[in-house]
């Protein structure tokens, strides 16, 4: 690896540790669904959050709720604070797409359709409003 390669890491590396964030990969929904929830957690206080995820009708909110959970334990521990004290926030959701698995069902007069079993990739980073503002 170069030299300007190595610095660029290093340096992503060490503003990687700045944030608080959990990643999820491989969730067999389509990330159009995902981003349906995404969009509704997006800026929101962690606790109003978690109650939007837990009440929602959607199969997917179960899993985005386990990874807002699994993101403010991380906060936790990177700060040694509690999340009732630290006002946090859900200050980025990313849903990226993940690996498509390609599919044949059968279709008259000896065709296939196409089916394409899609998933993706969710990345939650939380933060206290204070370093938001910033």
């Amino acid at each position: 690896m170069g030299v300007r390669k190595r610095n660029s890491a290093n340096s992503s590396k060490e503003a990687k540790k700045a944030l608080y964030y959990a990643k999820l990969n491989d969730v067999p929904t389509s990330p159009r669904k995902m981003r349906l929830l995404a969009d509704m957690i997006r800026g929101v206080e962690v606790q109003k959050a978690l109650g939007m995820l837990k009440f929602s009708k959607k199969e997917a909110s179960a899993k985005m709720e386990k990874l807002l959970l699994s993101a403010i334990n991380n906060w936790e521990q990177k700060t040694n604070q509690k999340a009732e004290d630290g006002n946090l926030v859900v200050s980025a959701v990313y849903v990226d797409g993940g690996r498509t698995l390609k599919r044949l069902r059968p279709a008259p007069q000896g065709r296939g359709y196409r089916i394409r079993k899609r998933s993706n990739h969710i990345t939650i980073c939380v933060d206290s409003i204070n370093n938001n503002d910033k």
